[in-house]
C-alpha cells in the first residue's frame, strides 16, 4: 500500500482520482489566472473538461493556457474585469449563446488586501466588496438561466477561513467571504428544484506566490502549527475537493461549506 508523505505536498498526477461525468463539461472559472485559480483550471482541464476562465491578468493567464495546450481540451482565457459586471454578464451570454449552457462555474477571484479599520473609506468598501463578493452574485445569475433549461449544474463558490479564524487586518475581506457562505445556501434552495447545485468550498492558507508576500518562514512555520495535519496546503489540494464536488458522485450534495485547512484552529 502506498502512503502519502502529507509534508511532500499533493499526491502525484498519476495517482489522483478521476471524474467520468467531468469528461466534456463546460465549466467557467473566475480568476483562473494564478493560485487556487491556477490549480482550478489545471486540475478540470486533466479531466478533459472544457474550461473557460477569465482573469485581468493577460500575461499569467496566456502562461497557463500555453503549460497546458497539450490538453485533450486546451483552456480559453478571457481578460475580463469582473468589477464590472454587466459587461462581465454580457460576455458570459456571448459563450454561452455561442456554445451552450455552462455545467460549473467556480467563483473563484478575490484579492485580500490587507488594511486596518481606520483606512476603510466608503469608496474603498465598495471596491473591495465589488472585488470580493459582488461578481460572485452576478456571474451565478448570468449562468442561471441555461443551467434551469437543461435542469443542471453547479455552483461552487470560494470562501475562506479567515472570517472563521478572524484573522488581522481583513475586516473587508472577511466580511465578503463570510457573506458567501449565505450566498450559497440561498442558492441551494432556490435553485434546488431545478437540480441545481450551489456549494462552499473554505480553503486554509495555501501556499501560493501572493500568500508568500505575506509570510516569512517563522510564519508559515506557526500557521502549520496551528494545523491538526502538518502538510502545506497547495492549489492541487483545493482543486481535489472541487473536481469532486463538480462531479456526478456529488450529485445529492449541496448548500454546504467544505474546509481544505488541515484542521486550522
Amino acid at each position: 500500500m502506498t502512503h502519502v508523505d502529507l509534508q511532500q505536498g499533493p499526491i502525484p498526477a498519476a495517482q489522483r482520482a478521476v471524474y467520468p461525468s467531468l469528461q466534456g463539461k463546460r465549466v467557467l472559472i473566475t480568476g483562473g489566472g494564478s493560485g487556487i485559480g491556477a490549480g482550478l483550471v489545471e486540475g478540470f482541464v486533466r479531466q478533459g473538461a472544457d474550461v473557460t476562465f477569465f482573469d485581468i491578468a493577460e500575461e499569467d493567464s496566456q502562461a497557463l493556457v500555453a503549460s497546458l495546450a497539450d490538453a485533450p481540451i486546451a483552456p480559453r482565457f478571457h481578460k475580463v474585469d469582473l468589477t464590472d459586471v454587466r459587461a462581465a454578464q454580457a460576455q458570459v451570454q456571448a459563450l454561452i449563446e455561442a456554445e451552450g449552457a455552462f455545467d460549473v462555474l467556480l467563483n473563484n477571484a478575490a484579492n485580500d488586501d490587507r488594511h486596518t479599520i481606520e483606512q476603510v473609506t466608503p469608496e474603498y468598501w465598495d471596491n473591495r466588496l465589488n472585488v470580493n463578493l459582488r461578481h460572485q452574485f452576478f456571474m451565478a445569475q448570468a449562468v442561471i438561466p441555461a443551467m434551469k433549461a437543461k435542469r443542471a449544474g453547479v455552483i461552487i463558490n470560494l470562501g475562506s477561513i479567515s472570517w472563521h479564524l478572524a484573522l488581522e487586518e481583513l475586516t473587508l475581506y472577511q466580511t465578503a467571504k463570510a457573506a458567501i457562505e449565505g450566498l450559497t445556501r440561498s442558492l441551494a434552495r432556490e435553485l434546488g428544484p431545478d437540480g441545481i447545485r450551489s456549494v462552499c468550498i473554505v480553503p486554509g492558507n495555501v501556499k501560493t506566490p501572493r500568500q508568500m508576500k505575506w509570510y516569512t518562514p517563522e510564519g508559515e512555520a506557526e500557521i502549520v502549527k496551528a494545523q491538526c495535519l502538518p502538510g502545506r496546503l497547495v492549489p492541487d489540494d483545493i482543486a481535489a475537493a472541487a473536481l469532486f464536488l463538480a462531479s456526478d458522485d456529488a450529485r445529492l450534495i449541496t448548500s454546504h461549506e467544505f474546509f481544505v485547512d488541515a484542521g486550522w484552529r
